[in-house]
């Protein structure tokens, strides 16, 4: 039975940071990272002649399996890296971390047994990346992503920033047009590129969309880091690609250059560099560039945002486009900045700016913004295409981050240039210009929620103002008639009464006509998506491509439930994407890796696949009932027996003295106390309370052996009936009883949340004007009157 590969990727990073003692997590991912190069070149280059990489004999991860449990394993991990790397210009790369290094591994026994435990964490059938991506699934990829992940978040704010999210990444791919690459000759550029993530997600977008391999360039200040870029290159099927180093920065010290000496320019470019770094200006002087990137102005001494700014629209070609992350604050700050934000968006280099939810990166927890440049039609720009995307995200940990649903919005939106109210607009260059060439989005995007107003003659008089029930127009679009049969006019103009009590609202709208209507449109809906992707479900095989499967599917779940109102589209996307994080993707990896529906595998039930309840539930109905009756009368005996003690176990009571040292009734205490006042004439109300107990107990337990039994008779048949059930009928029960019926909880729950929430809204709305003033004032006086009767009858006065 295949291991789930959610628990091989956590599993893996358990056993790493377990091992890593006090190590900072920032160190500890070289060590962990230079194994899992070690193991990926060894599985996938090792006994091939003309391969890429080359695996010397004595330099691969089989030798250093062989040391496990070795005194000198550390000073002999150290050769078979250094031989690793000098066959294959790795000096510098791969040999950065020092794995005899007692400071950070330990001494003696302890060096041994953690580094044996290390190499035994990747010494594991399941990760052989022998055929990785061979057949459309990226375990090292996958597992990698995992890894780098939880080292920036254990790495704290200042060491994080080696890695920029995933989820980002993959937006400013997307929004990089990466699709229309027509060249492996073309290029792809990151100034500040750090671990490279943001080059490989651009590379495997492009890859993806037309099949070349484009040509990868980085530069990176830190030395340990871009050895780390350089081995997730090598990882990720880019060996190829250009990673230069220079302790001065790309600013100082640009490394790629034309032949003339001017900066090489490129296709795409891809950065997130260092927010507002001070020293931006070390090693060089701003006002006699050599690479003339300064011509729209110098930016400040102190904050380096628009120094990197300029140096990628310097690096880009004529028809070049990039993508880079920087703060808010390149939007709206004055000074040099505002001058040389005023060049650059009057000649149209600006795009789009899609600005992000705050806390998304490892090195900041302030709110940042993807700039989007295109050279190609500056020209003919008429104005910047801005996306608020900031409320769209979820919590994990101490971070937030986004969801499937929210980069598929972003880039929709981006893709489509489609206007959405408080999400996106193409602002005009007059409008931007009018504001001084400020581009804070908030200035362009109202995202704020409507406020709630009070209204003061409702309060005074009664009545719902319309302006509250026209609020909740988009449900009135859908449901027009429910409107007048919840809402009749006020004798005073601008308001309404409810028709119906404030108990019976939520069954109203859930029998109206309408509603009925739209639940069946919804559903309608789903059910054309169940019965499309039915066939390749069930046609999962050895064969099959997870990430192409779910890829389709979930397309096709958006598309097809685009049109329907109150119900967000990208919503019902989540439900599926978070259902294959959770379960799906495991199930169909399963099927693919056993070769086939298993019921039964390894000698044992697959209830990985097939969960039991979904055996009894199709097979076992009736003995199921019978089951849940058994449980029922033995509960119903349990209960009386409870009661009974609570009525005549307190101190005092006629079960009191039969109590153990706990406080508690057991048979044999209370047998014990039977015998001890048999013959006494003065326990008689006792002795019948002691055995009428005793009778319970012993229907309690002849209750419970008969639910055992049958509990007991059920599991065989349920085990039997796993070794016997057939390949369809696992394919069968799986895919319609537990994938789509799962899913169609979730569609079911979105309805329920529409009228949910008109029901809550309404109800609020009613109940806020329900008294209207004069009434409290006439109910004050009612009981006030009532109080000073009270007081004169008791001789006091009531002024």
């Amino acid at each position: 039975m295949a291991i789930k590969k959610s628990e091989l990727y956590s599993s893996l990073w358990k056993s790493c940071d377990e091992l890593r003692g006090g190590m900072d997590a920032s160190q500890y991912k070289d060590y962990v990272l230079v194994l899992l190069f070690v193991k990926y070149v060894s599985d996938k280059y090792a006994g091939q002649r003309d391969s890429l990489i080359e695996v010397p004999a004595g330099g691969s991860f089989a030798d250093m399996v062989a040391l496990k449990g070795d005194k000198e394993i550390g000073d002999k991990i150290n050769i078979i890296i250094a031989k690793l790397a000098e066959a294959n210009d790795l000096k510098g790369v791969i040999d950065v971390a020092d794995f005899n290094d007692p400071n950070k591994l330990g001494d003696g026994d302890g060096m041994v047994k953690r580094l044996s435990n290390l190499i035994s964490i990747f010494d594991n059938p399941n990760l052989n990346f022998a055929r990785n991506r061979a057949d459309g699934d990226d375990i090292l990829g996958d597992a990698y992503e995992y890894l780098m992940r939880h080292f920036a978040t254990d790495s704290g704010k200042s060491k994080g920033q080696f890695y920029t999210p995933a989820e980002v990444s993959r937006v400013m791919a997307k929004v990089l047009n990466l699709h229309e690459a027509k060249s492996g000759d073309q290029t792809i550029y990151d100034p500040t590129c750090g671990s490279g993530s943001l080059l490989l997600k651009a590379h495997d977008e492009a890859k993806h969309a037309t099949s070349l391999d484009l040509t990868i360039y980085g530069q990176e200040m830190d030395n340990a880091t871009s050895a780390l870029a350089k081995m997730n290159m090598i990882l990720h099927d880019c060996p190829t690609a250009e990673i230069w180093q220079h302790n001065n920065g790309t600013l100082a010290n640009p490394y790629f250059k034309e032949a003339d000496g001017s900066l090489k320019r490129h296709d795409f470019i891809v950065a997130n560099p260092p927010f507002s770094t001070k020293s931006w200006t070390s090693g060089f002087d701003p006002a006699n560039d050599l690479y003339d990137r300064f011509k729209y102005g110098i930016p400040p001494e102190k904050n380096g945002d628009y120094a990197f700014l300029l140096h990628m629209l310097t690096s880009l070609k004529s028809t070049g486009k990039a993508a880079v992350i920087l703060p808010h604050g390149v939007l709206f700050r004055g000074g040099a900045e505002g001058r040389i934000r005023q060049e650059i968006v009057s000649r149209g280099y600006i795009k789009a700016i899609i600005g992000l939810p705050a806390n998304l990166f490892y090195g900041t927890g302030i709110p940042a913004c993807i700039i989007v440049l295109d050279k190609e039609h500056a020209a003919a720009r008429k104005g910047i295409f801005m996306i608020d995307a900031s409320k769209g995200f979820i919590k994990d940990g101490n971070k937030n981050r986004l969801r499937e649903q929210d980069i598929h919005k972003i880039v929709d939106t981006f893709t489509q240039q489609h206007e959405t109210p408080k999400y996106s607009r193409l602002v005009p260059q007059a409008e931007i210009a009018g504001n001084d060439y400020n581009l804070n989005l908030p200035r362009y995007i109202d995202t704020s929620d409507a406020e709630d107003l009070q209204d003061l003659a409702a309060h005074l008089r009664g009545g719902i103002p319309n302006r509250d029930i026209d609020a909740l127009q988009a449900y009135w679009q859908v449901l027009p008639a429910m409107r007048s049969q919840l809402f009749a006019a006020s004798q005073y103009p601008g308001y309404s009464n409810l028709t119906v009590a404030t108990s019976d609202i939520k069954t109203t709208i859930f029998n109206h006509p309408e509603f009925i209507a739209f639940n069946a449109n919804a559903k309608a809906h789903f059910s054309a998506w169940q019965a499309r992707v039915l066939p390749q479900l069930k046609g999962i095989n050895p064969y099959t491509k997870p990430k192409q499967l779910i890829h389709t599917i979930a397309e096709d779940l958006l598309a097809s439930h685009a049109d329907l109102a109150l119900i967000d589209n990208y919503d019902l996307y989540q439900h599926l994407l978070d259902y294959w994080a959770t379960t799906l993707q495991d199930d169909v990896q399963m099927v693919i890796s056993d070769g086939g529906w298993l019921g039964w595998s390894n000698d044992q039930a697959n209830t990985d696949l097939l969960p039991k309840d979904l055996i009894i539930a199709h097979y076992f109905a009736a003995e199921a009932a019978q089951l849940a009756e058994l449980e029922s009368q033995r509960d119903d005996i349990t209960r009386q027996m409870e009661e009974m003690e609570e009525e005549h176990g307190g101190e005092d009571g006629l079960l009191c003295e039969a109590k153990t040292e706990k406080g508690k009734l057991s048979t044999k205490s209370v047998k014990d106390r039977v015998k001890a006042i048999t013959k006494d004439s003065c326990a008689t109300e006792e002795l019948a309370q002691l055995k009428a107990w005793l009778a319970l107990s012993e229907l309690e337990a002849a209750a419970s052996k008969k639910l055992k039994d049958a509990q007991k008779a059920l599991d065989t048949k349920v085990v039997q009936q796993y070794r016997q059930i057939s390949q369809v009928e696992v394919c069968d029960l799986v895919v319609e009883h537990k994938w789509l019926a799962a899913l169609e909880a979730s569609v079911q729950g979105e309805l329920d949340r529409v009228s949910q929430t008109l029901t809550r809204r309404i109800k609020e709305l009613a109940e806020r004007y329900a008294t209207p003033l004069p009434q409290l004032e006439a109910e004050v006086e009612t009981l006030s009157a009532k109080v000073a009767e009270h007081l004169k009858k008791m001789g006091l006065a009531w002024n």
